[in-house]
């Protein structure tokens, strides 16, 4: 339940050059945690709108 957060704080990190971009594809070919960024607060965050094809 953690995922969004994890991703969100992920870039964050590659945004302020803490992480490189290749992070993203790693952290879901191996689904595995470590190497990612820190969980973001969940203050603040929210879903704004859903799209289905």
């Amino acid at each position: 339940h953690k995922m969004v957060r994890i991703l969100v704080g992920t870039l964050l990190e590659i945004g302020a050059g803490t992480k490189e971009l290749a992070i993203i594809d790693e952290l879901f070919a191996t689904k595995v945690r470590e190497g990612a960024g820190e969980t973001a607060p969940a203050q603040g965050l929210f879903l704004d709108e859903v799209y289905y094809k």
